[in-house]
């Protein structure tokens, strides 16, 4: 008898007893709580033949963009290779070994084209969705979910999490009233669903509706919080809000508090550390010994050149700790990777390197150079991937480059940019007051 998932996808060489424990890692995964790796590694263990829980290992380790992860999967998609499974299977493991070489638009389309088989295959929509979110395709964080959406129905399980990957498509595709509704109504039936959380955060902060963002985040922060290793970035949203507001106290102490204040040694949690410290930067706060402490952990993690995004937050790290040596070796790094194989190769010479000397120049306040080199990068920075919100520090550096460097005519075309979608923000009053001056 042919084991399957809830869905009805075929799951060969599973036991009942790892069906059940791959359940629970998919479960977890959908709400980004617990440790689902840990909890597909037992599904293998039970069924050494289980083709989806090694594919599960898989995704897991490449989707957190560690560097550490790479070979794991590797180890998980030559396991999956040596045994019988099924078409849709193969899909997922010809994914995973393009998304292993660093092939990111192959395993996007492979992965594609298993969903459109099978839509009611989760796996297969959630880590296209995530290498949409990777590779800045914003239409395909929409439309990857929109034609799954019919064969998914109330009551399903997973439906919830269908609702909230579909809100943030139509967030990054600025459909911002579809988005908060099907965000919230995820919310709803699964408070604990982070990534539906983040999507109404979005929504909010693409509106500069501050005052409805800190109420969103601050309604419920025990459901999107609690054993979630999507929290930090969520507590970030929040910040966000407070910086809106010139709320530097409050700001810092989500920061030392459950942003965990650079202690963290995840990378998508360095990220956003990194991230909200370059912003205070900006806005001339004193941050003491706060960038070495993040510096340190990007220095621990390595792993330089593998993934452009990550690089332009570890060099901002360096930057701002003050590590010309940390900051040349990554440097040569993303030189190295920009001519090298696969697509990081370009994320990171159309993108990434301009950004990395963009805020390079900045730092070294030669503000016309980081201007020229920021403006190079930032009307194709969504292929480098990330969020709007995430790439707004382009603009926010790139604004203050042309104010410091005495570019007042690029200067006030950028505040007006920016004051004609954010006409009551304190931050746009703010640059408008200085231009006056």
């Amino acid at each position: 008898m042919t084991i399957t998932d809830d869905m009805g996808n075929a799951l060969s060489g599973a036991s009942p007893a790892a069906r059940d424990a791959y359940a629970q890692a998919s479960a977890e995964f959908r709400i980004y709580c617990g440790d689902p790796l840990a909890t597909a590694q037992r599904a293998v263990e039970d069924s050494p033949e289980f083709v989806m829980g090694h594919a599960l290992i898989a995704w897991l380790n490449l989707l957190g963009t560690e560097p550490a992860g790479t070979p794991a999967a590797r180890e998980a998609i030559a396991a999956a290779r040596r045994l019988p499974m099924t078409a849709q299977e193969r899909g997922h493991v010809a994914a995973l070994s393009h998304l292993a070489e660093g092939d990111w638009w192959a395993a996007s389309r492979t992965i594609e084209d298993v969903a459109i088989a099978h839509p009611r295959d989760f796996l297969a929509l959630q880590c296209g969705h995530q290498i949409d979110f990777f590779t800045g395709h914003a239409r395909m964080l929409r439309d990857r979910i929109a034609r799954a959406l019919p064969a998914w129905k109330p009551g399903m399980p997973g439906y919830h999490a269908m609702l909230s990957m579909h809100a943030f498509g139509l967030e990054e595709m600025g459909d911002y009233a579809a988005a908060e509704a099907a965000g919230r109504r995820a919310v709803e039936l699964e408070p604990r669903d982070g990534w539906g959380q983040h999507a109404v955060a979005h929504v909010l902060e693409m509106q500069n509706r501050v005052e409805d963002g800190i109420a969103w985040m601050r309604a419920n922060p025990t459901a999107w919080s609690t054993d979630s290793f999507f929290a930090v970035h969520n507590w970030w949203h929040l910040a966000l809000y407070h910086l809106e507001r010139g709320e530097i106290a409050e700001v810092l102490a989500l920061y030392d508090g459950p942003v965990k204040g650079g202690q963290s040694s995840v990378v998508l949690e360095l990220i956003d550390a990194t991230a909200m410290l370059w912003r205070l930067h900006l806005r001339g706060v004193e941050l003491g010994e706060r960038w070495q402490s993040v510096a340190d952990r990007w220095e621990t993690v390595g792993g330089a050149g593998s993934y452009a995004f990550n690089d332009w937050h570890a060099a901002m790290a360096f930057l701002g700790a003050n590590r010309p040596g940390a900051l040349e070796a990554l440097i040569e790094a993303a030189t190295r990777a920009a001519s090298g194989a696969g697509d990081n190769a370009m994320f990171t010479r159309e993108v990434g390197l301009p950004l990395i000397r963009g805020v390079k120049a900045f730092a070294e306040g030669d503000h016309r150079m980081a201007t020229q080199r920021l403006r190079a990068a930032r009307n194709i920075a969504h292929r480098f991937g990330g969020s709007h919100a995430q790439r707004d520090l382009i603009d926010l550096t790139l604004i203050e480059a042309a104010l410091r460097g005495g570019e007042t005519a690029l200067g006030e075309a950028l505040v007006a940019e920016r004051q004609a979608i954010r006409p009551h923000s304190p931050v746009v009053l703010d640059f408008v007051r200085r231009m006056a001056a």
